[in-house]
């Protein structure tokens, strides 16, 4: 992706958030003058890996395939006096934008419509060799409630109304077109967005950024790189 679009991203992210009087903490609206001033202890943002986060998965097709995301809390899974011991993010998504059908192995997490649009999953198994079950039914939970659904339907998710996704679970999921912009939350287990993401499409999780103007907000898998060039 180009600075240029993150920025536009951000700007549009941020605006979203404030019409929908949702608020992030400090480090959200830092300048990179605050992020390289010195006046504020870092290392747990860093290691962590909060704050924003957007991706075109590698594939440049970010209005089709895409996220901007936000993490707001997160810990370590070497190191429990790092962070807390759970994880919560935002992902904010545009009417038709869609995540990559993926999996985790290890995180649970509450997928929950917080403001906006209308929120479209379809799940599936995992196979024993990995690949996605597009047959069996699976059994899910909807706001605590025990659901068996048939592999690959649409599930439609209301504001307010959550969904949980277990280990395993193959899920795609979507801001449904007619619903306008969709502002997600989610809570989970402590999150690892370097080692467990499964993908059952040729993406990558993070983009690579082509510098085209300057940065707006840092990317929370860029920090060691841009924050020590500004430094």
């Amino acid at each position: 992706m180009k600075r240029s679009e993150i920025n536009a991203a951000l700007r549009w992210a941020m605006t979203l958030l404030e019409e929908n009087k949702i608020k992030l903490p400090p480090f959200g609206y830092w300048t990179m003058s605050e992020w390289v001033s010195g006046e504020h202890d870092i290392k747990t943002i860093k290691e962590v890996m909060l704050g924003w986060d957007i991706t075109d998965y590698g594939k440049d097709r970010f209005v089709e395939l895409g996220a901007v995301l936000f993490t707001l809390r997160n810990g370590s899974l070497s190191d429990a006096s790092v962070g807390t011991p759970y994880a919560e993010k935002l992902i904010i998504l545009k009417e038709g934008q869609r995540l990559p059908i993926h999996h985790h192995a290890s995180k649970t997490e509450d997928i929950i419509n917080r403001a906006g649009g209308m929120l479209a999953i379809k799940l599936y198994n995992r196979l024993e060799d990995g690949d996605v079950d597009y047959i069996t039914d699976v059994v899910v939970d909807l706001d605590g409630m025990r659901c068996t659904v048939k592999a690959g339907e649409e599930l439609l998710i209301k504001p307010g109304h959550s969904i949980t996704l277990r280990p395993f679970m193959y899920h795609l999921f979507w801001a449904k077109d007619g619903y306008g912009d969709l502002i997600c939350g989610e809570v989970s287990s402590i999150n690892d967005d370097m080692t467990d993401n499964y993908n059952a499409e040729d993406v990558s999780r993070f983009s690579t950024v082509i510098e085209d103007e300057a940065i707006l907000h840092p990317l929370c898998n860029e920090y060691k790189r841009v924050l020590e060039v500004h430094t």
